[in-house]
């Protein structure tokens, strides 16, 4: 059975992912994840797509989000309490995240690389701003057969940002998975739907600049679902929350234990 071969997890938005040996995943998902994000002085979102050189950023909270701790790409640590000032909200993708902004280092240090004033925002819920969709899980088979699409011998997948990566699996074989659940580790999630791509993807994620054209390949040889949609990879719904280990095998189809 495919297993666990690494996690994703964005502390900030945009910035450069930790890789853990475990997970916590609560029934909003990791706690840590994109537990803040960047705006610009309109309260415009900064991401990837606006900033791509902003994911050479390394950068860790803590479970409650009081702490937090850059990376520059020179090595330069910025660390500091989070000190929260005023309220915003932040339209996000059809969503709105809710937050406070955040004083302190970090947002100066950002800026060079951003290319624009930034302010740097936690959200409140912890579990970041989606209601659903907490976790995302892509296998080492469909990154091999987009590889092979691009003519490519590896295909950094960190570029898709996915909290799960599996190894050990078909190409695509997670889409099998839609409609059932699984377990993996502690918990139980239910696999609801495909992922929609955006360019994201196409970029180098040590670099944040365009290299591969990935929608393209994966249009070539999957087609657009519902006219529009570029999907790779599948959302996972927590059914029952738990902890998450590096090699931990995926189970499917298993029900929910029943309580008592």
């Amino acid at each position: 059975m495919p297993k666990v071969a690494r996690f994703n997890v964005p502390h900030v938005k945009g910035l450069g992912l930790e890789h853990p040996e475990s997970i916590d995943v609560t029934p909003n998902g990791v706690v840590e994840d994109r537990r803040f994000y960047l705006i610009d002085d309109t309260g415009r979102l900064i991401d990837g797509l606006v900033a791509g050189e902003v994911v050479q950023f390394g950068a860790r909270t803590n479970a409650d989000g009081s702490t937090l701790r850059l990376t520059l790409p020179d090595g330069t640590v910025v660390e500091d309490d989070v000190r929260v000032t005023d309220p915003i909200s932040t339209p996000m993708y059809g969503r709105t995240a809710v937050g406070h902004v955040v004083d302190g280092p970090f947002a100066a240090a950002i800026e060079p690389f951003a290319r624009r004033p930034v302010r740097v925002v936690r959200v409140d819920r912890a579990g970041g701003t989606r209601e659903e969709h907490h976790t995302t899980i892509v296998t080492d088979g469909s990154l091999a057969r987009l590889a092979q699409e691009l003519g490519t011998d590896a295909l950094d997948s960190r570029r898709f940002r996915m909290l799960i990566e599996l190894e050990g699996a078909d190409a695509h074989e997670e889409d099998s998975w839609l409609g059932q659940t699984i377990e993996l580790g502690e918990t139980l999630l239910r696999i609801s739907a495909p992922v929609a791509r955006c360019a994201i993807t196409t970029q180098d994620p040590s670099r944040g600049v365009r290299d591969h054209d990935t929608l393209r390949a994966i249009k070539s040889y999957r087609g657009l679902r519902e006219g529009k949609n570029i999907d790779f990879g599948v959302w996972g719904e927590v059914e029952r929350p738990g902890r998450i280990r590096v090699g931990d095998e995926v189970r499917v189809g298993r029900p929910v234990a029943a309580a008592g």
